[in-house]
């Protein structure tokens, strides 16, 4: 009943041939229905990996090759500016970001107060940690901004450009209205 019930998605992402280095307690989230009602089926896996980020993404990149998913630069892979390597992927009817950035060591939290203490005390500071996390999000391509067409502002398909420059203040040129 059990593997019944196993998304599809994390059993393939299990048996992605990568080294255990590369993925150390891994953590999955899922959101979204699987029919797509409001909102597809967003799938998101977490570890961390005991190598460095080159290392870890060169592991994992081959690892999804060897899997049959196919590299996809689309415009907005990634959206912004991300440290670390940050790559885009599609198989079937699904697309798979995969981040592969330094971690991060936060000291525990210390009698309920927050794990990184608002103060310039070294201390409590973030440490910079060996290895590096690992963030894989896959989801239906059908859910995926990045696969529908995007919205063109070509002048000649508008009419106009719909971001017009003014290059005269047109409140300069108005006629005073007669004293009544």
């Amino acid at each position: 009943m059990q593997t019944m019930n196993r998304d599809p998605v994390f059993a393939s992402l299990d048996e992605l041939e990568v080294p255990s280095w590369a993925s150390v307690e891994p953590v999955d989230d899922v959101s979204g229905s699987q029919w797509c009602l409001l909102d597809c089926r967003l799938r998101e896996r977490t570890a961390t990996s005991d190598r460095s980020t080159h290392e870890t993404a060169q592991a994992y990149e081959a690892a999804l090759t060897r899997d049959g998913w196919q590299r996809w630069t689309p415009n907005y892979c990634p959206e912004q500016e991300e440290k670390g390597s940050y790559t885009c992927w599609r198989r079937d009817e699904l697309t798979l970001d995969l981040w592969v950035r330094d971690r991060t060591c936060v000291p525990p939290p210390v009698d309920g107060e927050p794990a990184v203490v608002p103060a310039p005390d070294p201390s409590t500071a973030a440490q910079e940690c060996p290895g590096s996390l690992v963030s894989v999000k896959v989801r239906n391509a059908i859910d995926d901004e990045r696969t529908r067409p995007q919205p063109s502002t070509d002048p000649s398909l508008t009419g106009e450009d719909p971001f017009p420059t003014v290059t005269d203040d047109p409140l300069s040129d108005l006629t005073p209205s007669p004293p009544s």
